[in-house]
């Protein structure tokens, strides 16, 4: 008896000691950092979030805190959140070094753990992203040879488009076999057949991942990591998909190593291969196996996900405005034709089709918050300092909404991105592949995917839905990490 009242007492002095270390810890930083609602011992804002919303969540906040506040995210996550055009260019551009680090996924880091070139640091960070953009360049990237793939890859995707005869079909596998693809072609020399029960496992468990990050329970993940990947829950089966990918990947790079030639590279793994020969004796070197296997594995989905899924969204809006899909079937009849395939450089004269391609992608808002960054020093911005190691989530989705700059951003409209001469004008709100040094690498070749893949599809087919323009719902099913578009069928109608 004397026993458990001990152990009783000693439990509720440990917690004790926990709470006050807690509370120490967050009065001591809250003369430094930005305002926020006052955090909770152990669950921070929790209270303040609803991890079905969590952007909006934090736009609300903002209303109170102004466009630079902090939230903590459960016991140990402390966030500094960027709202606006203007908060947001002035970190990750005007003091691009300062916020050049990378903050947490918490789904993804259980996995990848700060290796690979999308969720690494400092110096591991610089290493891997010079030598994938040099790589990719080699490979024909922001040139005429990838041009040549993406064209060859749409080919394959009209033939399985007129199989359908007109069928409703849901398009999500269509789109993201196209689109992986191409990134497949540069990373592991070869593409898939699209009826590969393989292929098709690896993109729906690359599918379920990326919406998991959007679920309330993927959202509970980036509080409680450290408890949640513990717990039952459909955070396990996520975490089982995301090791398959892993094992897949690393099965590929064993068999580039069986029948490797260092004179001749085919593709992106055999460039790694030989870069880690290169560097084998260098005791500072990035190049190892666990960052071949995770850097390759970055360029796979990344260059999956965000193309088909802003695809998969521009179909469904252009069904629902079905003058815009009138208009861009006129602009590509009037420029390219009927007789060959569109290229990249027709969109010099195809201002209303860049215009609508724009729009979708301000409209779709792909990853709404940004994916984390981090300060890599003690950091004075504006008005405040931030200590260094501190997550920043610069909130692309309020620039993409920005009303300084889109008349009326909750509206899909073209004429956000034309001139009253009916010309493409830029805007420097249009953010989707952020900004400064850790922006997306991949934007050409995003460019250049979702004009000519979107361009070939309409060159040949109209799309139906089975539904009125006035009833198709466009309101994203999920909004999280990313914003996942609500699942619809429809058909292709050869024109």
């Amino acid at each position: 008896m004397l026993a458990s009242g001990l152990l009783l007492v000693t439990v509720l002095a440990f917690l004790v000691v926990l709470v006050l270390m807690s509370v120490w810890k967050q009065r001591k930083l809250s003369g430094k950092l930005p305002p926020g609602p006052t955090p909770l011992p152990f669950i921070g804002n929790y209270l303040q979030l609803n991890t079905e919303q969590m952007y909006n969540s934090l736009m609300k906040i903002s209303k109170q805190y102004g466009p630079v506040f902090t939230i903590h995210l459960g016991p140990s996550r402390r966030i500094v959140v960027l709202c606006g055009q203007e908060a947001v260019k002035e970190a990750l551009v005007d003091q691009a070094l300062d916020f050049s680090g990378r903050g947490e996924i918490a789904v993804f880091d259980w996995l990848f753990k700060g290796y690979g070139v999308a969720f690494s640091n400092w110096e591991r960070s610089k290493q891997l992203r010079r030598f994938s953009i040099a790589t990719l360049r080699d490979f024909g990237v922001g040139k005429r040879g990838i041009e040549e793939r993406i064209q060859e890859e749409a080919g394959y995707l009209l033939e399985a488009l007129h199989k359908t005869n007109g069928a409703l079909i849901d398009p999500t596998f269509y789109l993201s076999r196209t689109v992986s693809n191409v990134m497949s072609s540069i990373v592991f020399g070869n593409r898939f057949d699209y009826e590969d029960k393989e292929f098709l496992s690896l993109l729906k468990m690359m599918l379920g991942s990326f919406q998991f990050t959007s679920t309330s329970t993927g959202q509970l993940c980036e509080m409680f990591s450290s408890m949640m990947k513990h717990l039952p829950g459909p955070q396990q089966q996520v975490f089982k998909e995301l090791k398959g990918l892993e094992n897949f990947i690393a099965k590929k790079v064993e068999q580039h190593q069986n029948n490797l030639d260092p004179n001749s590279p085919r593709d992106f793994i055999d460039s790694f291969l030989i870069h880690m020969e290169q560097e084998k004796k260098n005791p500072k070197t990035e190049f190892y196996m666990k960052n071949l296997v995770m850097t390759t594995l970055n360029l796979f989905f990344a260059g999956t996900e965000t193309i088909s899924t802003t695809l998969r969204y521009g179909f469904l809006l252009l069904m629902k405005h079905p003058d815009v899909e009138a208009k861009i079937h006129k602009e590509i009849d009037q420029v390219v034709g009927r007789n060959r395939q569109p290229k990249y450089e027709d969109r010099m004269k195809m201002p209303y089709t860049e215009a609508v391609i724009h729009e979708i992608q301000r409209f779709s808002d792909l990853l709404p918050m940004g994916v984390a960054h981090r300060v890599t020093k003690d950091t004075k911005f504006r008005d405040f300092l931030i200590p260094k190691g501190t997550e920043v989530f610069p909130m692309l989705g309020s620039v993409l909404n920005d009303p300084k700059f889109f008349s009326n951003p909750k509206d899909f409209n073209p004429k956000h991105f034309l001139d009253d001469n009916g010309q493409f004008k830029k805007n420097d709100a249009f953010v989707p592949f952020s900004l400064g040094k850790r922006n997306c690498f991949g934007e050409g070749l995003a460019k250049m995917e979702l004009f000519l893949f979107l361009t070939n599809i309409m060159q040949n087919f109209s799309f139906r839905s089975p539904q009125a323009p006035q009833d198709i719902d466009v309101s994203p099913k999920l909004v999280g990490f990313g914003t996942i578009p609500p699942s619809y069928t429809m058909s292709f109608l050869p024109r």
